[in-house]
């Protein structure tokens, strides 16, 4: 223990480590307290447990977001998929190409494999495109939301046929 004088000149006794603390204001309430004023508050106001997609009414821009993710998630584990068969995997391209040609799939099949690989890619990079216009602080408004939104979609469709009928 240390003494220290305070400003009238008496001395006090205090811990050695009061320069620690000596700013620090004690807490009104605890953590646990906070948690319980937070579910009373909730089962009072009838608030749902945990806030879900199932509880929100869809949107297209909320449609859109889970989208542009679900193609992201889904492009790189593909290529990560294709990376990894291509190094553990005996033969090569022209072996494989030989193989999906004897299955005789038809070109119905074929050219809805096309679109389902091509819809993906040009879906997330013309959303990704509209995302780059919203870093540049354009586009914010509602109608403009939907309208892009809409224009994504249909650039995406035009794509992928036109890149399947190839």
């Amino acid at each position: 223990m240390a003494l220290e004088g305070d400003r009238s000149g008496v001395s006090v006794t205090r811990p050695q480590y009061s320069v620690l603390y000596r700013h620090a204001a004690p807490m009104g309430t605890t953590a646990k307290e906070e948690m319980n004023k937070f579910w009373s508050k909730n089962a009072r106001l009838n608030r749902p447990m945990s806030p879900h997609l199932t509880i929100y009414k869809w949107s297209v821009p909320m449609m859109m977001s889970v989208t542009h993710r679900g193609t992201g998630v889904g492009l790189s584990g593909a290529i990560s998929a294709f990376a990894l068969a291509a190094l553990v995997l005996p033969g090569n391209y022209p072996y494989y190409l030989d193989l999906i040609h004897s299955l005789s799939i038809g070109p119905f099949l074929i050219g809805l494999a096309k679109f389902g690989i091509t819809f993906p890619v040009s879906y997330h990079t013309y959303n990704g495109i509209r995302h780059l216009w919203w870093d540049i602080g354009k586009g914010f408004k509602i109608p403009e939301v939907y309208r892009t939104g809409y224009t994504v979609i249909g650039l995406s469709i035009i794509t992928s046929i036109a890149l399947a009928a190839i």
